[in-house]
């Protein structure tokens, strides 16, 4: 059997070896033993089911909340002639239909589906057909209330050990606390927990944590040629850095989900071939992309908790390679943190006004039969009823939790404009198209925000407020697109919203208030320690990390600033003289503080000697502009 598993990493993925614990997860799975696999971000999680797949007969059930995510898995799987497919909220029926008779038909060796789909009704009366091997759960944090990022649908997984009794299950994240480790196995029903787990250790990654009130120039004097991500909160962000950036001679790229799809894809291809060396971005930005040269993360903004600020950090230095997570902060991060438990956990009194607006807005009456799909319009919900977007968003999370409804992705990314003309342009449309020019200055009128970035719009306001038919109005909004004027964004599907059960009155509304203060101190305890390791200034960082994540090291990292402050950092003269000609060797050339840039502070007044030693020695030379090569 060994000889197989080593064969197959071989002949797709050209790999000698398994990195650590890939074998050992793989084997236990091979054993049928439910297996739960704590791996960091990069350590190759995907491969843990995708070798065992291709062994086992029939085929593995992937389970996977991020549509991105799983289209992204099944490219790659293809081009490597390994069948698979996923399955969508965006796909048209009869598409759907096609996959599942097609696995029924043993088409593929991996299907990846989200956690909803489960409990579709079309995809339960083809379960019993399929012949599933094992199931992989990733992202598996989500199944624990006590994680990060709960999400409802992920309590009903163990409802498919049911029909598939003999199939072992693989959950698999990347960060998870010893409360969300035991909850993950408890909520899959584990029959027996085999626990896999590498240290939460990254040796290559120094960790930087600094109060700023200039982020703009903290974050610029960080980056050089080499290959950043800069993770911002807000997509208005993302526009505005990326910007700067390129206006400071930085090649960056943008990246968040109100960009059409074509532009993602163009901003990901050029960050991924070099062409752009710093990917500004939202934080969903990352997951599942393998790159391994990622010199640099920064965090413009601070994380909600130490969970997100880990995993985002750990997409630096894949290869193994020294690289930099930085972090900036200020008072205006320390309030949002605050204020997010207040806004994230709101008093029973909103839940119910709320939950009341919910079924005025849809005008459903009370004793109204369930399992009914409503259109769900959130900015419009919000105005009609006066409700923060920020806070209800929120409360719609919570009550979707107990299981009162579920909404929609699209409800939380709404269709937007972003104008790409000038004023100029737009004045000769009124001579050339009085129809498309009255659409745009409608537009200017109810938005003053498009020539800036993506703004959020709604559809049905528009044609309202410029008297036309909503279909007349997309029409023009297109054709606008098609002549380059504008960007408009759609989603995929309306947003809408599936109501679960029997309307009641608000006041007699059965809410769980102790599973929610539950939720809330846990909330509390992780904005806690966010705010704690961003503020700590005497211990060593990693040290934190580790014990957050249930490890107990018994010595400083050397690798953070603190370390380097506490000047616990031991230097290898001799390493950091190689490091510095490989550097060189690599780049051709360099200025000498991009090169000081390619490594940790407590590195500069060494590397300055190292430099003017080479220099002595004539291994190096300087170049008219001021650069250094071999």
């Amino acid at each position: 059997m060994s000889d197989s598993i080593e064969s197959i990493l071989k002949q797709y993925w050209g790999y000698n070896s398994f990195r650590p614990l890939q074998r050992e997860i793989i084997g236990s799975i091979l054993e049928k033993k439910d297996t739960l696999a704590l791996l960091p971000t990069g350590a190759g999680k995907s491969i843990c089911y995708q070798v065992p797949a291709l062994i086992m007969d029939g085929f593995c059930l992937v389970i996977s909340p991020l549509i991105a995510l799983m289209q992204d898995q099944v490219s790659r799987l293809k081009k490597l002639d390994i069948p698979a497919e996923c399955i969508h909220s965006g796909m048209h029926f009869y598409d759907v239909r096609r996959v599942l008779d097609n696995t029924v038909n043993s088409a593929y060796k991996l299907l990846y589906i989200s956690p909803e789909r489960l409990q579709t009704q079309l995809f339960r009366d083809y379960m019993t057909e399929f012949d599933v091997s094992m199931i992989a759960v990733d992202e598996a944090h989500c199944i624990s209330q006590w994680g990060h990022d709960f999400r409802p649908d992920y309590l009903k997984i163990a409802s498919v050990r049911d029909v598939y009794p003999s199939a072992p299950i693989l959950a698999l994240t990347a960060t998870a606390t010893p409360l969300v480790k035991e909850d993950i196995a408890l909520q899959l029903k584990f029959r027996k927990n085999e626990l896999f787990q590498q240290s939460f250790a990254r040796n290559n990654i120094y960790y930087d944590i600094k109060y700023s009130e200039n982020k703009n120039g903290d974050t610029i004097s960080r980056l050089n040629s080499d290959c950043s991500i800069i993770y911002c909160r807000s997509r208005k962000l993302t526009e505005t850095l990326g910007k700067l950036l390129q206006q400071s001679g930085i090649s960056s790229a943008i990246y968040h989900a109100g960009l059409p799809r074509e532009k993602r894809e163009e901003a990901q291809e050029k960050w991924m071939s070099n062409r752009s060396s710093a990917m500004v971005a939202t934080t969903a930005f990352g997951m599942g992309i393998d790159k391994p040269d990622v010199r640099k993360v920064i965090h413009y903004d601070a994380p909600e908790h130490l969970e997100a600020y880990y995993q985002e950090a750990g997409r630096a230095g894949r290869d193994g390679k020294p690289s930099f997570a930085f972090g900036l902060y200020n008072n205006a991060d320390i309030k949002r943190l605050l204020e997010s438990i207040k806004i994230q956990f709101p008093e029973e009194t909103y839940l119910r006004q709320v939950y009341q607006a919910v079924v005025e807005y849809l005008q459903i009456p009370i004793g109204t039969e369930p399992d009914r799909y409503y259109t769900f319009d959130l900015i419009d919900f919000c105005g009609k009823f006066n409700l923060l977007v920020s806070h209800a968003i929120y409360a719609l999370k919570l009550l979707e939790q107990e299981g009162l409804w579920s909404l929609t992705e699209s409800v939380y990314s709404p269709a937007t404009i972003h104008m790409l003309a000038d004023r100029h342009t737009l004045d000769d449309l009124r001579s050339t198209n009085p129809t498309l020019a009255h659409v745009t200055l409608g537009l200017l009128r109810m938005y003053n925000t498009l020539f800036h970035f993506p703004t959020p719009i709604r559809e049905t306001a528009i044609a309202k407020q410029i008297k036309i038919e909503k279909e007349h109005l997309i029409s023009c909004l297109v054709t606008l697109e098609k002549m380059g004027i504008l960007e408009y964004n759609r989603p995929g599907e309306g947003p809408q919203l599936f109501f679960h059960h029997y309307r009641v009155d608000s006041r007699h509304l059965l809410i769980d208030l102790n599973r929610i203060n539950v939720l809330r101190k846990r909330h509390i305890a992780r904005t806690e320690a966010m705010i704690s390791f961003l503020e700590n200034t005497t211990e060593c960082r990693e040290r934190i990390l580790l014990n957050y994540f249930g490890e107990n090291p018994t010595q400083d990292c050397g690798h953070c600033d603190v370390c380097a402050k506490n000047k616990t950092v031991k230097i290898d003269i001799l390493k950091l003289t190689e490091e510095i000609l490989a550097t060189l060797k690599t780049k051709g050339k360099s200025s000498i503080r991009e090169l000081v840039l390619s490594f940790p502070p407590s590195y500069k007044d060494h590397i300055t000697e190292i430099i003017r030693s080479l220099a002595d020695d004539k291994l190096l030379k300087t170049e008219i502009d001021g650069t250094i090569s071999l």
